[in-house]
Protein backbone atom coordinates (compact mmCIF):
# COMPACT_ATOMS: atom_id res chain seq x y z
CA UNK A 1 0.00 0.00 0.00
CA UNK A 2 1.17 3.40 -0.99
CA UNK A 3 2.47 5.72 1.90
CA UNK A 4 -0.30 8.69 3.40
CA UNK A 5 0.22 11.67 4.65
CA UNK A 6 -2.57 13.85 5.79
CA UNK A 7 -1.82 17.52 3.95
CA UNK A 8 -3.63 20.45 5.37
CA UNK A 9 -2.66 23.78 3.69
CA UNK A 10 -3.86 26.89 2.69
CA UNK A 11 -3.57 28.69 -1.20
CA UNK A 12 -2.47 32.51 -1.51
CA UNK A 13 -2.52 34.83 -4.29
CA UNK A 14 0.71 36.54 -5.32
CA UNK A 15 2.44 38.16 -7.85
CA UNK A 16 6.22 38.17 -9.10
CA UNK A 17 6.65 41.36 -6.98
CA UNK A 18 4.69 39.89 -3.27
CA UNK A 19 7.37 39.33 -0.71
CA UNK A 20 6.76 37.54 2.58
CA UNK A 21 6.00 39.40 5.69
CA UNK A 22 7.72 38.50 8.79
CA UNK A 23 6.29 35.48 9.56
CA UNK A 24 8.36 35.48 12.77
CA UNK A 25 6.00 38.00 14.51
CA UNK A 26 2.99 35.08 14.26
CA UNK A 27 2.44 33.20 17.65
CA UNK A 28 4.16 30.26 18.84
CA UNK A 29 6.94 30.35 15.90
CA UNK A 30 10.39 31.33 16.49
CA UNK A 31 12.42 31.49 13.85
CA UNK A 32 11.60 31.37 9.67
CA UNK A 33 14.19 29.44 8.26
CA UNK A 34 15.04 30.09 4.42
CA UNK A 35 15.33 26.82 3.07
CA UNK A 36 16.42 28.27 -0.51
CA UNK A 37 15.10 27.35 -4.21
CA UNK A 38 13.73 24.24 -5.70
CA UNK A 39 12.65 23.13 -9.48
CA UNK A 40 9.78 20.31 -9.76
CA UNK A 41 8.35 19.17 -12.77
CA UNK A 42 4.85 17.33 -12.56
CA UNK A 43 2.56 15.85 -15.03
CA UNK A 44 -0.75 15.31 -14.25
CA UNK A 45 -2.76 12.73 -15.22
CA UNK A 46 -6.91 12.43 -15.54
CA UNK A 47 -9.48 11.12 -18.23
CA UNK A 48 -9.58 13.36 -21.29
CA UNK A 49 -13.45 14.26 -19.80
CA UNK A 50 -11.24 15.23 -15.98
CA UNK A 51 -13.40 12.98 -14.05
CA UNK A 52 -10.79 13.10 -11.64
CA UNK A 53 -10.65 17.15 -11.62
CA UNK A 54 -14.20 17.30 -11.10
CA UNK A 55 -14.23 15.54 -8.08
CA UNK A 56 -11.26 17.39 -6.58
CA UNK A 57 -8.77 14.78 -6.92
CA UNK A 58 -5.38 15.37 -8.66
CA UNK A 59 -2.91 12.80 -9.82
CA UNK A 60 0.46 13.45 -10.89
CA UNK A 61 4.15 12.26 -11.56
CA UNK A 62 6.30 14.50 -10.03
CA UNK A 63 10.36 14.88 -10.04
CA UNK A 64 12.77 17.01 -8.13
CA UNK A 65 12.18 18.11 -4.49
CA UNK A 66 12.93 15.36 -2.08
CA UNK A 67 9.06 13.82 -2.53
CA UNK A 68 9.59 12.60 -6.40
CA UNK A 69 7.20 9.70 -7.79
CA UNK A 70 3.47 9.61 -7.97
CA UNK A 71 1.15 11.31 -5.58
CA UNK A 72 -2.60 11.15 -5.37
CA UNK A 73 -4.46 13.79 -3.58
CA UNK A 74 -8.17 12.70 -2.29
CA UNK A 75 -10.35 15.55 -0.50
CA UNK A 76 -10.87 15.03 3.11
CA UNK A 77 -12.18 18.70 3.76
CA UNK A 78 -12.02 21.89 2.75
CA UNK A 79 -8.18 22.78 2.73
CA UNK A 80 -7.73 19.17 3.86
CA UNK A 81 -6.26 16.24 1.52
CA UNK A 82 -4.97 13.17 1.67
CA UNK A 83 -1.88 12.28 -0.12
CA UNK A 84 -0.76 9.24 -1.05
CA UNK A 85 3.09 8.58 -2.46
CA UNK A 86 4.31 5.78 -4.36
CA UNK A 87 8.04 5.94 -5.99
CA UNK A 88 8.89 7.47 -9.30
CA UNK A 89 8.06 5.19 -11.97
CA UNK A 90 7.28 5.12 -15.82
CA UNK A 91 4.03 3.51 -15.18
CA UNK A 92 1.12 4.68 -12.86
CA UNK A 93 1.29 2.17 -9.75
CA UNK A 94 -1.23 -0.33 -9.31
CA UNK A 95 -2.16 0.67 -5.79
CA UNK A 96 -2.72 4.14 -7.02
CA UNK A 97 -4.59 3.03 -10.01
CA UNK A 98 -7.22 0.76 -7.82
CA UNK A 99 -7.85 3.65 -5.38
CA UNK A 100 -9.14 5.72 -8.66
CA UNK A 101 -10.87 2.74 -10.57
CA UNK A 102 -14.66 3.85 -9.05
CA UNK A 103 -14.17 7.60 -10.17
CA UNK A 104 -12.00 6.50 -13.94
CA UNK A 105 -13.97 3.36 -14.75
CA UNK A 106 -13.00 2.05 -18.14
CA UNK A 107 -11.51 5.70 -19.38
CA UNK A 108 -7.50 5.78 -19.80
CA UNK A 109 -5.56 7.71 -17.94
CA UNK A 110 -3.71 10.62 -20.40
CA UNK A 111 -1.12 13.38 -19.50
CA UNK A 112 -3.87 16.72 -19.11
CA UNK A 113 -1.24 19.35 -18.22
CA UNK A 114 2.15 19.77 -16.77
CA UNK A 115 3.74 22.20 -14.18
CA UNK A 116 7.20 23.09 -13.78
CA UNK A 117 7.49 24.75 -10.25
CA UNK A 118 9.93 27.16 -8.69
CA UNK A 119 9.15 26.84 -5.08
CA UNK A 120 11.33 29.52 -2.71
CA UNK A 121 10.78 27.35 0.40
CA UNK A 122 10.71 28.92 4.19
CA UNK A 123 9.97 26.93 7.18
CA UNK A 124 8.64 28.22 10.45
CA UNK A 125 9.73 26.35 13.64
CA UNK A 126 9.11 26.75 16.84
CA UNK A 127 10.78 27.55 20.05
CA UNK A 128 12.43 24.15 20.38
CA UNK A 129 13.73 24.29 16.88
CA UNK A 130 10.89 21.81 15.52
CA UNK A 131 9.30 22.11 12.20
CA UNK A 132 5.47 24.01 12.22
CA UNK A 133 5.15 24.65 8.83
CA UNK A 134 6.25 25.16 5.51
CA UNK A 135 5.90 28.50 3.31
CA UNK A 136 6.71 28.32 -0.10
CA UNK A 137 6.19 31.24 -2.80
CA UNK A 138 5.63 29.27 -6.12
CA UNK A 139 6.23 30.47 -9.33
CA UNK A 140 4.16 28.06 -11.80
CA UNK A 141 4.36 27.61 -15.83
CA UNK A 142 1.45 25.68 -16.68
CA UNK A 143 1.01 23.93 -20.07
CA UNK A 144 -2.24 22.00 -20.90
CA UNK A 145 -1.45 19.19 -22.52
CA UNK A 146 -4.79 17.91 -24.06
CA UNK A 147 -7.87 19.96 -25.69
CA UNK A 148 -9.68 22.67 -24.04
CA UNK A 149 -13.40 22.21 -22.65
CA UNK A 150 -12.80 18.98 -20.66
CA UNK A 151 -11.10 17.60 -23.68
CA UNK A 152 -13.80 17.60 -26.43
CA UNK A 153 -11.14 20.43 -28.30
CA UNK A 154 -8.47 18.30 -30.88
CA UNK A 155 -4.55 19.63 -30.12
CA UNK A 156 -2.88 21.23 -27.04
CA UNK A 157 -4.36 24.09 -24.91
CA UNK A 158 -2.57 27.02 -24.02
CA UNK A 159 0.12 28.19 -21.43
CA UNK A 160 0.06 30.13 -18.42
CA UNK A 161 2.01 31.94 -15.20
CA UNK A 162 0.81 32.82 -11.97
CA UNK A 163 2.39 32.86 -8.50
CA UNK A 164 0.78 31.61 -5.75
CA UNK A 165 1.68 31.27 -1.95
CA UNK A 166 1.14 27.73 -0.05
CA UNK A 167 1.00 27.36 3.66
CA UNK A 168 1.51 24.23 4.61
CA UNK A 169 1.02 22.40 8.35
CA UNK A 170 3.44 20.03 9.47
CA UNK A 171 3.05 16.80 11.08
CA UNK A 172 0.87 17.50 14.80
CA UNK A 173 1.14 21.34 14.39
CA UNK A 174 -2.30 22.76 15.85
CA UNK A 175 -4.24 24.09 13.06
CA UNK A 176 -4.67 27.65 14.53
CA UNK A 177 -1.55 28.12 13.31
CA UNK A 178 -2.44 28.56 9.88
CA UNK A 179 -5.15 31.13 11.19
CA UNK A 180 -2.87 33.19 12.69
CA UNK A 181 -0.71 32.70 9.60
CA UNK A 182 -3.18 34.05 7.31
CA UNK A 183 -3.66 37.20 9.62
CA UNK A 184 -0.31 38.39 9.20
CA UNK A 185 -0.51 37.60 5.08
CA UNK A 186 -3.91 39.72 4.43
CA UNK A 187 -2.14 42.70 6.36
CA UNK A 188 0.14 42.73 4.02
CA UNK A 189 -2.27 42.32 1.00
CA UNK A 190 -2.27 38.82 0.29
CA UNK A 191 -5.31 37.36 -0.49
CA UNK A 192 -6.44 33.64 -0.01
CA UNK A 193 -6.55 32.07 -3.65
CA UNK A 194 -10.21 30.88 -5.53
CA UNK A 195 -8.74 27.75 -6.70
CA UNK A 196 -8.46 24.61 -4.81
CA UNK A 197 -5.34 23.38 -6.61
CA UNK A 198 -2.83 23.87 -8.85
CA UNK A 199 -4.06 21.45 -11.28
CA UNK A 200 -7.29 22.92 -11.01
CA UNK A 201 -6.18 26.05 -11.98
CA UNK A 202 -4.25 24.85 -14.65
CA UNK A 203 -6.84 23.61 -16.19
CA UNK A 204 -9.07 26.27 -15.70
CA UNK A 205 -6.47 29.02 -16.85
CA UNK A 206 -4.82 27.02 -19.54
CA UNK A 207 -8.30 26.10 -21.68
CA UNK A 208 -8.35 27.51 -24.76
CA UNK A 209 -12.18 27.09 -25.34
CA UNK A 210 -12.93 29.96 -22.12
CA UNK A 211 -9.93 32.40 -24.01
CA UNK A 212 -7.53 32.80 -20.97
CA UNK A 213 -4.88 30.47 -21.98
CA UNK A 214 -2.52 33.17 -23.54
CA UNK A 215 0.14 32.59 -21.25
CA UNK A 216 -0.24 35.57 -19.20
CA UNK A 217 -1.63 34.38 -16.27
CA UNK A 218 -3.85 36.31 -15.22
CA UNK A 219 -7.19 35.69 -13.25
CA UNK A 220 -7.82 33.94 -10.48
CA UNK A 221 -10.94 32.01 -10.52
CA UNK A 222 -11.81 29.17 -9.16
CA UNK A 223 -11.30 25.86 -11.44
CA UNK A 224 -13.81 25.90 -14.13
CA UNK A 225 -12.81 22.71 -15.63
CA UNK A 226 -14.09 20.89 -12.26
CA UNK A 227 -17.73 22.54 -13.30
CA UNK A 228 -17.54 21.60 -16.72
CA UNK A 229 -16.45 18.05 -16.41
CA UNK A 230 -18.97 15.64 -16.15
CA UNK A 231 -18.71 11.79 -14.79
CA UNK A 232 -20.52 9.22 -14.99
CA UNK A 233 -21.72 9.49 -11.95
CA UNK A 234 -23.02 12.91 -11.60
CA UNK A 235 -24.85 12.95 -15.44
CA UNK A 236 -28.27 13.93 -15.47
CA UNK A 237 -30.91 14.83 -17.33
CA UNK A 238 -30.96 18.70 -17.92
CA UNK A 239 -34.74 18.77 -19.56
CA UNK A 240 -37.03 19.49 -17.20
CA UNK A 241 -40.31 17.47 -17.14
CA UNK A 242 -42.32 20.39 -15.66
CA UNK A 243 -42.00 24.14 -14.86
CA UNK A 244 -42.54 24.87 -11.19
CA UNK A 245 -46.11 26.45 -12.14
CA UNK A 246 -47.19 23.60 -14.13
CA UNK A 247 -46.95 20.78 -11.44
CA UNK A 248 -50.44 20.81 -9.92
CA UNK A 249 -49.98 21.90 -5.53
CA UNK A 250 -46.30 22.31 -5.66
CA UNK A 251 -45.51 26.07 -4.52
CA UNK A 252 -42.40 27.79 -5.27
CA UNK A 253 -40.89 28.14 -1.48
CA UNK A 254 -41.44 24.21 -1.50
CA UNK A 255 -39.50 23.90 -4.27
CA UNK A 256 -36.53 25.87 -2.62
CA UNK A 257 -36.68 24.04 0.64
CA UNK A 258 -34.48 21.87 1.63
CA UNK A 259 -32.26 21.31 -1.44
CA UNK A 260 -31.20 17.47 -0.96
CA UNK A 261 -27.15 16.36 -1.32
CA UNK A 262 -26.40 15.86 -4.78
CA UNK A 263 -28.98 18.18 -6.49
CA UNK A 264 -28.07 21.03 -8.83
CA UNK A 265 -27.75 24.29 -6.90
CA UNK A 266 -29.73 26.40 -10.42
CA UNK A 267 -32.66 23.81 -9.75
CA UNK A 268 -33.86 22.34 -7.22
CA UNK A 269 -36.00 19.39 -6.53
CA UNK A 270 -39.21 20.46 -7.59
CA UNK A 271 -41.61 17.34 -8.18
CA UNK A 272 -41.62 13.55 -6.13
CA UNK A 273 -39.51 12.01 -9.03
CA UNK A 274 -37.02 15.25 -8.69
CA UNK A 275 -36.66 14.68 -5.00
CA UNK A 276 -36.19 10.75 -5.24
CA UNK A 277 -33.48 11.43 -7.83
CA UNK A 278 -31.91 13.55 -5.99
CA UNK A 279 -31.66 11.19 -3.27
CA UNK A 280 -30.21 8.77 -5.11
CA UNK A 281 -27.80 10.70 -7.08
CA UNK A 282 -26.08 11.35 -3.15
CA UNK A 283 -26.34 8.01 -2.39
CA UNK A 284 -24.77 6.99 -5.80
CA UNK A 285 -22.07 9.43 -5.55
CA UNK A 286 -21.02 8.44 -1.96
CA UNK A 287 -20.83 4.79 -3.08
CA UNK A 288 -18.09 6.14 -5.80
CA UNK A 289 -16.48 8.48 -2.86
CA UNK A 290 -15.79 5.66 -0.56
CA UNK A 291 -14.21 3.37 -2.99
CA UNK A 292 -11.15 4.23 -2.28
CA UNK A 293 -11.92 5.13 1.62
CA UNK A 294 -12.74 1.05 1.74
CA UNK A 295 -9.79 0.39 -0.25
CA UNK A 296 -7.15 1.89 2.48
CA UNK A 297 -9.30 -0.10 5.05
CA UNK A 298 -10.37 2.94 6.90
CA UNK A 299 -12.43 3.24 10.15
CA UNK A 300 -16.39 2.99 9.08
CA UNK A 301 -15.86 2.61 5.83
CA UNK A 302 -17.26 -0.12 4.74
CA UNK A 303 -20.32 0.40 6.66
CA UNK A 304 -21.04 3.72 5.23
CA UNK A 305 -20.28 2.49 1.73
CA UNK A 306 -22.72 -0.80 2.52
CA UNK A 307 -24.93 1.88 3.92
CA UNK A 308 -25.36 3.77 0.91
CA UNK A 309 -25.97 0.71 -1.19
CA UNK A 310 -28.46 -0.15 0.67
CA UNK A 311 -30.34 3.06 0.82
CA UNK A 312 -30.05 2.95 -3.20
CA UNK A 313 -31.50 -0.25 -3.09
CA UNK A 314 -34.32 0.42 -0.91
CA UNK A 315 -35.03 3.90 -2.35
CA UNK A 316 -35.84 2.15 -5.59
CA UNK A 317 -38.67 -0.71 -4.25
CA UNK A 318 -40.02 2.16 -1.54
CA UNK A 319 -41.02 4.42 -5.24
CA UNK A 320 -41.80 2.20 -7.32
CA UNK A 321 -44.95 4.32 -8.14
CA UNK A 322 -42.18 7.01 -9.10
CA UNK A 323 -39.63 4.86 -10.85
CA UNK A 324 -40.39 2.06 -13.25
CA UNK A 325 -39.32 -1.51 -11.61
CA UNK A 326 -38.92 -3.19 -14.91
CA UNK A 327 -35.57 -1.37 -15.16
CA UNK A 328 -34.86 -0.81 -11.85
CA UNK A 329 -35.54 -4.04 -10.31
CA UNK A 330 -32.49 -5.85 -11.89
CA UNK A 331 -30.22 -2.98 -10.51
CA UNK A 332 -31.68 -3.20 -6.55
CA UNK A 333 -30.61 -7.32 -7.11
CA UNK A 334 -27.02 -6.03 -7.81
CA UNK A 335 -26.97 -3.70 -5.32
CA UNK A 336 -28.37 -6.45 -2.74
CA UNK A 337 -25.41 -8.36 -4.10
CA UNK A 338 -22.53 -5.80 -3.49
CA UNK A 339 -24.30 -4.83 0.18
CA UNK A 340 -23.95 -8.86 0.52
CA UNK A 341 -20.35 -8.79 -0.37
CA UNK A 342 -19.74 -5.40 1.78
CA UNK A 343 -21.53 -7.18 4.97
CA UNK A 344 -18.97 -9.96 5.45
CA UNK A 345 -16.13 -7.53 6.09
CA UNK A 346 -18.87 -5.14 8.04
CA UNK A 347 -20.11 -8.32 9.97
CA UNK A 348 -16.73 -9.45 10.92
CA UNK A 349 -15.72 -6.25 11.91
CA UNK A 350 -18.99 -5.57 14.32
CA UNK A 351 -18.62 -9.01 15.67
CA UNK A 352 -15.28 -9.10 16.92
CA UNK A 353 -15.41 -5.08 18.83
CA UNK A 354 -18.91 -6.80 19.90
CA UNK A 355 -16.84 -9.79 21.18
CA UNK A 356 -13.65 -7.82 22.41
CA UNK A 357 -16.02 -5.82 24.28
CA UNK A 358 -17.60 -8.36 25.94
CA UNK A 359 -14.32 -10.27 27.12
CA UNK A 360 -13.05 -6.40 28.96
CA UNK A 361 -15.97 -6.48 30.79
CA UNK A 362 -15.36 -9.88 32.75
CA UNK A 363 -13.18 -9.82 35.81
CA UNK A 364 -9.67 -11.49 35.66
CA UNK A 365 -10.88 -14.54 37.56
CA UNK A 366 -13.31 -15.27 35.11
CA UNK A 367 -11.16 -15.23 32.33
CA UNK A 368 -10.16 -19.02 32.65
CA UNK A 369 -7.34 -20.18 29.77
CA UNK A 370 -5.79 -18.75 26.36
CA UNK A 371 -9.62 -17.05 25.44
CA UNK A 372 -8.02 -13.80 24.15
CA UNK A 373 -5.52 -16.03 21.65
CA UNK A 374 -7.82 -17.68 20.70
CA UNK A 375 -10.17 -15.05 20.20
CA UNK A 376 -7.42 -13.15 18.54
CA UNK A 377 -6.72 -15.90 16.08
CA UNK A 378 -10.52 -16.48 14.87
CA UNK A 379 -10.83 -13.08 14.67
CA UNK A 380 -7.69 -12.67 12.31
CA UNK A 381 -8.69 -15.67 10.28
CA UNK A 382 -12.03 -14.34 9.57
CA UNK A 383 -10.99 -10.44 8.82
CA UNK A 384 -8.16 -10.98 6.97
CA UNK A 385 -10.46 -13.37 4.42
CA UNK A 386 -13.33 -11.14 4.24
CA UNK A 387 -10.77 -7.87 3.87
CA UNK A 388 -9.62 -9.39 0.42
CA UNK A 389 -12.43 -10.96 -0.37
CA UNK A 390 -13.69 -7.05 -0.69
CA UNK A 391 -10.93 -5.72 -2.43
CA UNK A 392 -11.51 -8.31 -4.77
CA UNK A 393 -15.05 -7.35 -5.49
CA UNK A 394 -14.32 -3.70 -6.01
CA UNK A 395 -11.16 -4.69 -8.65
CA UNK A 396 -14.07 -7.08 -10.78
CA UNK A 397 -16.15 -6.08 -13.29
CA UNK A 398 -19.35 -7.12 -12.00
CA UNK A 399 -18.78 -3.94 -9.41
CA UNK A 400 -17.16 -1.79 -12.52
CA UNK A 401 -20.89 -3.03 -14.39
CA UNK A 402 -22.77 -2.05 -11.63
CA UNK A 403 -21.53 1.74 -11.08
CA UNK A 404 -22.07 2.68 -14.97
CA UNK A 405 -25.83 1.01 -14.75
CA UNK A 406 -26.27 3.69 -11.52
CA UNK A 407 -24.94 6.41 -14.01
CA UNK A 408 -27.27 5.23 -16.39
CA UNK A 409 -30.79 5.05 -14.98
CA UNK A 410 -29.96 8.22 -12.95
CA UNK A 411 -28.93 9.95 -16.61
CA UNK A 412 -31.94 8.39 -18.19
CA UNK A 413 -34.54 7.79 -14.91
CA UNK A 414 -37.28 5.41 -16.24
CA UNK A 415 -40.25 7.93 -14.13
CA UNK A 416 -43.56 7.21 -14.11
CA UNK A 417 -46.43 9.24 -14.14
CA UNK A 418 -46.18 9.57 -10.36
CA UNK A 419 -42.89 11.70 -10.43
CA UNK A 420 -44.55 14.39 -11.94
CA UNK A 421 -46.69 15.00 -8.57
CA UNK A 422 -46.28 17.32 -5.69
CA UNK A 423 -43.70 15.26 -3.50
CA UNK A 424 -46.62 15.78 -1.00
CA UNK A 425 -48.78 14.00 -2.47
CA UNK A 426 -46.46 10.79 -3.84
CA UNK A 427 -44.48 10.84 -0.93
CA UNK A 428 -45.92 10.32 2.09
CA UNK A 429 -47.81 7.50 0.73
CA UNK A 430 -44.29 5.54 -0.06
CA UNK A 431 -43.58 6.22 3.53
CA UNK A 432 -46.54 5.14 5.22
CA UNK A 433 -47.09 2.09 2.68
CA UNK A 434 -43.10 0.68 4.38
CA UNK A 435 -44.70 1.69 7.87
CA UNK A 436 -47.53 -0.72 7.62
CA UNK A 437 -45.30 -3.37 6.66
CA UNK A 438 -43.28 -2.61 9.80
CA UNK A 439 -46.52 -3.10 11.93
CA UNK A 440 -47.30 -6.24 10.32
CA UNK A 441 -44.31 -7.87 11.05
CA UNK A 442 -43.49 -6.32 14.91
CA UNK A 443 -47.20 -7.33 15.62
CA UNK A 444 -46.64 -10.85 14.35
CA UNK A 445 -43.00 -11.42 15.82
CA UNK A 446 -44.61 -10.04 19.55
CA UNK A 447 -47.19 -12.85 19.19
CA UNK A 448 -44.61 -15.48 18.89
CA UNK A 449 -42.95 -16.82 22.22
CA UNK A 450 -39.32 -16.57 22.51
CA UNK A 451 -36.78 -18.53 20.53
CA UNK A 452 -35.63 -19.33 17.22
CA UNK A 453 -38.92 -18.50 15.45
CA UNK A 454 -39.02 -15.09 16.96
CA UNK A 455 -35.85 -14.31 16.63
CA UNK A 456 -36.02 -14.55 12.45
CA UNK A 457 -39.25 -12.71 12.52
CA UNK A 458 -37.63 -9.43 14.95
CA UNK A 459 -35.11 -9.82 12.47
CA UNK A 460 -37.11 -9.36 9.51
CA UNK A 461 -38.83 -6.73 11.36
CA UNK A 462 -35.71 -4.92 12.04
CA UNK A 463 -35.21 -4.75 7.78
CA UNK A 464 -38.67 -3.32 7.31
CA UNK A 465 -37.47 -0.90 9.93
CA UNK A 466 -34.97 0.63 8.39
CA UNK A 467 -36.35 0.30 5.05
CA UNK A 468 -39.43 2.85 6.84
CA UNK A 469 -36.67 4.92 8.11
CA UNK A 470 -34.71 4.94 4.44
CA UNK A 471 -38.02 5.87 3.01
CA UNK A 472 -38.41 9.04 5.45
CA UNK A 473 -35.40 10.29 5.07
CA UNK A 474 -35.43 10.25 1.20
CA UNK A 475 -38.67 12.68 1.52
CA UNK A 476 -37.29 14.34 4.47
CA UNK A 477 -35.85 17.62 2.07
CA UNK A 478 -39.12 17.35 0.86
CA UNK A 479 -41.74 17.12 3.89
CA UNK A 480 -39.30 18.57 6.39
CA UNK A 481 -39.65 18.01 9.95
CA UNK A 482 -42.31 15.03 10.01
CA UNK A 483 -40.18 13.37 7.80
CA UNK A 484 -37.64 13.43 10.07
CA UNK A 485 -39.35 12.43 13.29
CA UNK A 486 -40.83 10.10 11.77
CA UNK A 487 -37.35 8.91 10.55
CA UNK A 488 -36.31 9.31 14.40
CA UNK A 489 -38.85 6.70 15.25
CA UNK A 490 -38.00 3.87 12.64
CA UNK A 491 -34.34 4.28 13.84
CA UNK A 492 -35.08 3.53 17.47
CA UNK A 493 -37.07 0.68 16.41
CA UNK A 494 -33.97 0.03 13.90
CA UNK A 495 -31.31 0.33 16.67
CA UNK A 496 -33.39 -1.88 19.67
CA UNK A 497 -33.68 -4.68 16.83
CA UNK A 498 -30.59 -4.28 15.12
CA UNK A 499 -28.64 -5.02 18.60
CA UNK A 500 -30.92 -7.81 19.43
CA UNK A 501 -29.76 -9.79 16.49
CA UNK A 502 -26.43 -8.63 16.67
CA UNK A 503 -26.71 -10.76 20.22
CA UNK A 504 -28.27 -13.77 17.79
CA UNK A 505 -25.29 -13.53 15.89
CA UNK A 506 -22.56 -13.42 19.12
CA UNK A 507 -24.26 -16.45 20.90
CA UNK A 508 -23.35 -18.43 17.10
CA UNK A 509 -20.15 -17.12 17.43
CA UNK A 510 -19.71 -18.15 21.08
CA UNK A 511 -20.48 -21.61 20.86
CA UNK A 512 -18.41 -21.79 17.48
CA UNK A 513 -15.81 -20.78 19.76
CA UNK A 514 -16.66 -22.64 22.83
CA UNK A 515 -16.46 -26.18 20.66
CA UNK A 516 -13.10 -24.98 19.15
CA UNK A 517 -12.03 -24.84 23.14
CA UNK A 518 -13.40 -27.94 24.11
CA UNK A 519 -12.10 -29.77 21.34
CA UNK A 520 -8.33 -28.15 21.91
CA UNK A 521 -8.87 -29.24 25.66
CA UNK A 522 -9.26 -25.91 26.87
CA UNK A 523 -11.91 -24.75 29.07
CA UNK A 524 -15.25 -23.31 28.24
CA UNK A 525 -16.24 -22.06 30.89
CA UNK A 526 -15.64 -18.03 29.56
CA UNK A 527 -17.85 -18.90 26.53
CA UNK A 528 -20.48 -19.96 28.25
CA UNK A 529 -20.44 -17.41 30.34
CA UNK A 530 -20.26 -14.51 27.70
CA UNK A 531 -23.32 -16.72 25.88
CA UNK A 532 -25.11 -16.58 28.67
CA UNK A 533 -24.92 -12.52 29.07
CA UNK A 534 -25.99 -12.32 25.42
CA UNK A 535 -28.76 -14.10 26.46
CA UNK A 536 -29.66 -12.25 28.94
CA UNK A 537 -29.07 -9.02 27.16
CA UNK A 538 -31.69 -10.26 24.29
CA UNK A 539 -34.40 -10.85 26.62
CA UNK A 540 -34.06 -6.89 27.63
CA UNK A 541 -33.92 -5.76 24.43
CA UNK A 542 -37.33 -7.75 23.88
CA UNK A 543 -38.94 -7.25 27.07
CA UNK A 544 -38.20 -3.08 25.91
CA UNK A 545 -39.91 -3.66 22.10
CA UNK A 546 -43.56 -3.31 22.68
CA UNK A 547 -42.77 0.04 24.80
CA UNK A 548 -40.44 1.29 21.51
CA UNK A 549 -42.71 0.37 19.25
CA UNK A 550 -46.27 2.14 20.82
CA UNK A 551 -44.21 5.01 20.53
CA UNK A 552 -43.27 4.72 17.23
CA UNK A 553 -46.45 4.11 16.68
CA UNK A 554 -48.29 6.79 17.28
CA UNK A 555 -50.88 7.89 15.04
CA UNK A 556 -49.91 11.88 14.89
CA UNK A 557 -46.70 11.10 14.00
CA UNK A 558 -47.96 9.56 11.36
CA UNK A 559 -50.85 12.27 10.52
CA UNK A 560 -47.99 14.83 10.31
CA UNK A 561 -46.23 13.64 6.92
CA UNK A 562 -49.79 14.35 4.93
CA UNK A 563 -50.47 12.12 1.98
Amino acid sequence: MADSKREIERKYEATAETRLPDLSRVTGVSSVVHQGVGELDAVYYDTEDLRLAAASITLRRRTGGDDAGWHLKLPVASGIRDELREPLSDTLPRSLAGLVRSRVRDGALVPVVRLRTARDVHRLTGADGSSLAEVSVDTVRAERLIGGEAGRQPGRGGTAVWTEIEVELADGTDPALLDAVEKRLRKAGVRPSAAPSKAARALAETDPGDGRGTGDGRGTEDARAARRATPPSSREDTARQEAVETVPGVRKDEAREGTAPGTRQDAGPVTAGDHVLAYLRAQAEEIVALDPAVRRDLPDSVHRMRVATRRFRSALRTYRRILDRGVTDPIGDELKWLAAELGIDRDQEVLDARLRAALDTLPRTLVLGPVRARLQIWSGAGRGGSRSRTVAVLDGDRYLTLLNRLDALLADPPLRSAAAHAPGRALPRAVLKEYGRLAARVGHALELPPGHDRNLALHDARKAAKRARYAAEAAGPALGRPARRFASRMKAVQTLLGDHQDSVVARDALRNLAVQAHAAGEQGFTWGLLHGREEATAEEEERQLPAVWERAARPKVRRALGG
